[in-house]
């Protein structure tokens, strides 16, 4: 699963994205990468500041177009097509070069994607960064859920566990999220089903308590309202569609 400020989606192998500061984000593997199963995840990831060339190098004449993007990136972007291909490379290649010469593909990455079409804006418009003891303290919360979401969890638990009050954390998880906390959770759980669904491991009851539902008719009612369909069309569907996983 992964969170980025007010967005909440599954991600997969590939997934590249460039986010701005002060954005709290939270990449989370499905519970097999944490159950000793032999399997890995890998990541590559590369962090700088707005100025770690100078406070006004981007503002020069030549970097105009890496500015844009800098900007863009305060509301997450997502590299599609084959602009995520040519970066990935890229990125596993400055892996076995000298500093100097990964400063320059870093360079050359940015100018790169400042004249892609493959972007997309990841967070709607009305998204405002936190500062960064916000971003800490948010992810934590996230962190909390992603944890805990497949049990019975109350928001009184996070809450205390940052020292707010049960009032001043509503408020401030639905401030930075743009969602109340239950229905976070909900959207959470929701995503785990979905993705039981398409393994066809389980039958749809067992996904409803798996996924940290108390109850089958809260599971499909909060199901149909998020996804549009009941699991089981959902599971249809994707067979349908998918014959190749069957």
């Amino acid at each position: 699963m992964r969170f980025i400020g007010d967005h909440v989606t599954n991600f997969k192998d590939g997934n590249l994205v460039l986010i701005g500061p002060n954005i709290p984000h939270l990449f989370r593997n499905s519970e097999q990468y944490y159950k000793n199963y032999g399997l890995v995840a890998k990541s590559i990831f590369i962090h700088f500041t707005d100025d770690f060339l100078g406070k006004y190098f981007f503002d020069i004449p030549e970097m105009k177009g890496v500015r844009k993007l800098l900007d863009k990136a305060s509301f997450g972007i997502e590299i599609l097509g084959p602009s995520n291909e040519y970066v990935r490379r890229q990125l596993v290649s400055m892996q076995h070069e000298a500093p100097t010469q990964r400063l320059l593909m870093l360079l050359g990455i940015l100018s790169f994607l400042s004249t892609s079409t493959d972007i997309r804006q990841i967070l709607s418009s009305s998204f405002t960064a936190n500062n960064t003891y916000d971003t800490d303290r948010i992810n934590e919360a996230l962190q909390f859920i992603m944890v805990n979401y497949t049990n019975n969890i109350y928001v009184g638990d996070i809450a205390s566990k940052l020292n707010m009050s049960l009032a001043s954390f509503s408020r401030y998880f639905k401030h930075h999220t743009r969602k109340t906390f239950s229905n976070y959770v909900t959207e959470i759980r929701i995503g785990h089903a979905c993705r039981l669904l398409m393994e066809d491991n389980y039958n749809i009851s067992e996904i409803c308590y798996k996924s940290g539902f108390d109850n089958l008719s809260n599971y499909h009612r909060h199901f149909k309202n998020h996804v549009g369909i009941s699991p089981k069309d959902y599971r249809k569907r994707f067979f349908v569609n998918n014959p190749s996983s069957i």
